[in-house]
């Protein structure tokens, strides 16, 4: 049975509820529940209600029926599968019926291939959505979509792989230590697709099917929309679930951390070296285990005495934002430890020992999606870090990051971890971000974290790529994962600088990989040094915060005079892009538009800019095409669109829409300036043609 109201479709059958409703801009959201019963997901408030004025919907022959919203429109048809076109009558989506590969100019397939016809093959008996009871009240969902085996697929969020089109991978739907999941995705057809499921599962980017499925679901909830550019696309989409603060100007520099600084005095001498070298960091980070246990949110006062004085100092002295770490986790032994027990605040498992991590000691994690907890957790943060002066907070272990990641043996309030789990880092930012609205904090909340899902840049996440290897494999898988993060929705986005497992100071080929990262993070949103150098040191007591190793140095001089000469440079280069960083961060704020951008979002009628990876824009002025390779000295680079390019190393102006090769000594990162884009880059161009002597 079919129903339909002005911007709805509803179709029942004795298994089914199908819901297809205009749902924002030129947009379309798709529901479908067993049983034709409709649960209400916990996670529903994450897709905020758009209306439509354009939607327009009829009756078609053979109890069939179709909606149109603008420059997207879907028809159900007579076997209730779903075919949704563009305003032009390609075909942008259409649920599984058969295989096929029709191919166009633009790899699209045009209406008349797609219309109300027979062609369902019952033979193999698929559906293009299916439940399958699981025997735990809720199933095994499936959603089959045809293939077009020339399309082209980018976002879905950071995966540590070295491809930028997503196609033809397969990917895992689940949150991991470096693996972000955010499952939205541009397609050069001209479409954005969510996958409105915080659950566990897999989707498949075949040639000959797309399918996606979840372990245990109760509904399947999807959201398209359709635009004339890809930047089109992600303001629909952003529009949708919120876009990022306004990133404060006094964060554009850089943010100096390590593994791990271990008391005051160690913080403030390293202020006082940059000091002394004319640089004033955005922010020096206080890392893990300054905390006497796990779970206590707070300082070790044997290590850490005198915090407001130290933050006093950092902030007016040195004109420095402390920022702290703090983790998802409880010890057993922490003084708090049965006040989470007694009150259900802690993530349950449902089989073994009740510990979901070990690392100073038996741990537990919280239960970020219990409002309770994030409230006694906030009332913690408050009171220790946020009362003494400290503004900023570092949501380390966010996915969250499980010892062992069986993702069937964790229970939360909101519902099973392969139902609600990709949700949790979500929440764990929500917490921050609702706690300092609340506590009157007058400045854009900012919170750096190593996860992350739909929505999360409305939180105000400053997403970073995780615990990676030092290795320039590594780097090479942080160029595209970053585009494709940025094409989910999430335009903030870091990366720590040589990576984070590894890497000896007085290595040569670390210290090359060290220079190679230090210039392409020069042009990302935030520039961060991080990292666990080797070796450690010995702890400073067997108690404590203090019963941990620090890592080696980790500042710009740790690494000797000719490597702290090229990071100098990039200093400079950074201080010289921040008004232009200011631009691209109210862009983000305004639009939803990331900064870093695959060349294709800057110029879509160039269809070559669809096939170039490990090059950006970063915003529509800046190209940017980083070293990779141990000892590379050149590199090809491929010009887009219809523009002017400047080189500021040479000053030679090439014509876009050709490759060149460029020279790219160890002091020199490839880049371009945009002749045709509005900007005065006089200041940067100058900057990157000091020679490091």
């Amino acid at each position: 049975m079919i129903s339909i109201t002005n911007d709805s479709i509803e179709f029942r059958s004795n298994d089914e509820l199908l819901m297809i409703q205009a749902w924002g801009e030129n947009s379309i959201r798709v529901r479908a529940y067993a049983d034709q019963v409709e649960k209400i997901a916990y996670y529903h408030p994450q897709l905020k209600r758009l209306g439509s004025t354009n939607a327009k919907v009829v009756r078609l022959e053979n109890d069939a029926a179709q909606l149109t919203n603008g420059k997207i429109k879907v028809v159900l048809d007579h076997r209730h599968r779903l075919t949704f076109y563009n305003d032009h009558g390609k075909v942008l989506l259409k649920e599984f019926v058969r295989q096929r590969a029709v191919k166009h100019d633009d790899g699209s397939e045009d209406a008349g291939t797609a219309q109300i016809t027979n062609d369902f093959n019952s033979t193999l008996k698929l559906k293009p959505r299916e439940f399958k009871a699981n025997g735990s009240g809720s199933f095994k969902t499936t959603q089959r979509f045809e293939a077009n085996a020339y399309e082209k697929i980018f976002g879905m969020g950071h995966y540590q792989q070295p491809f930028l089109d997503q196609k033809y991978n397969v990917l895992e739907l689940a949150q991991r230590n470096s693996q972000i999941t955010v499952p939205f995705y541009v397609s050069n057809l001209g479409y954005g697709f969510l996958w409105n499921n915080p659950g566990i599962g897999q989707v498949e980017f075949a040639k000959n099917i797309t399918r996606w499925t979840m372990d245990s679901s109760n509904y399947i909830d999807y959201w398209i929309t359709a635009g004339d550019s890809p930047k089109d696309i992600l303001e629909q989409f952003t529009q949708l679930t919120g876009r990022a603060p306004q990133m404060p100007a006094n964060l554009l520099g850089l943010w100096q951390s390590k593994l791990r600084y271990r008391t005051p005095e160690e913080v403030l001498n390293v202020a006082d070296q940059y000091q002394q070298r004319g640089i004033t960091p955005s922010t020096i980070a206080i890392d893990y285990f300054h905390w006497p246990a796990q779970g206590e949110y707070r300082f070790d006062p044997d290590y850490w005495p005198h915090v407001e004085q130290m933050v006093e100092t950092l902030k007016q002295q040195y004109h420095i934002q402390p920022i702290v770490s703090i983790w998802p986790t409880v010890q057993t032994d922490a003084a708090n430890y049965q006040h989470y027990l007694e009150n259900g605040y802690l993530v349950r498992i449902n089989r073994g020992v009740p510990m979901t991590m070990q690392i100073q000691g038996n741990t537990v994690f919280v239960d970020m999606t219990h409002p309770q907890a994030r409230d006694y957790v906030w009332s913690l943060i408050k009171k220790n870090y946020l009362d003494k002066g400290i503004d900023y907070f570092w949501l380390d272990v966010a996915e969250p990051g499980y010892s062992v990641y069986d993702f069937d043996n964790y229970r939360y309030h909101a519902g099973s971890d392969l139902q609600v789990g990709n949700i949790y880092p979500n929440d764990y930012l929500k917490m921050v971000s609702d706690g300092l609205d609340k506590a009157g904090n007058k400045q854009p909340v900012v919170s750096l974290t190593r996860s992350a899902w739909v929505g999360a840049q409305k939180y105000g996440a400053l997403v970073w790529s995780g615990d990676i290897d030092s290795s320039f494999e590594s780097l090479r898988n942080q160029i595209n994962s970053s585009l494709n993060m940025g094409l989910a929705g999430i335009p903030w986005w870091t990366t720590d600088v040589g990576g984070f497992h590894g890497g000896v100071p007085t290595d040569p080929t670390f210290r090359q990989l060290l220079v190679r990262w230090f210039e392409f993070a020069t042009f990302t949103p935030i520039l961060r040094m991080h990292g666990d150098r080797q070796p450690h040191s010995k702890p400073l007591s067997d108690h404590g915060g203090g019963s941990m190793v620090t890592g080696a140095p980790n500042e710009i001089w740790s690494y000797g005079k000719d490597v702290e000469k090229v990071l100098l440079k990039y200093l400079k280069v950074r201080e010289a892009l921040k008004p232009y960083l200011e631009l691209l961060m109210q862009e983000a704020h305004q639009f939803g538009w990331p900064l870093m951008r695959t060349l294709f979002y800057e110029f879509p009628d160039d269809l070559h800019s669809w096939d170039v990876d490990n090059t950006y824009m970063f915003g529509s002025g800046i190209l940017v095409a980083p070293i990779l390779y141990e000892d590379a000295t050149t590199r090809s680079v491929y010009l887009p669109g219809q523009v002017h390019w400047l080189d500021p190393y040479t000053g030679q102006k090439y014509d876009g829409g050709q490759d060149i090769k460029v020279d790219a000594s160890m002091d020199q990162i490839p880049v371009f300036t945009n002749e045709d884009y509005d900007f005065d880059f006089s200041k940067l161009i100058d900057s990157l043609k000091k020679k490091v002597k």
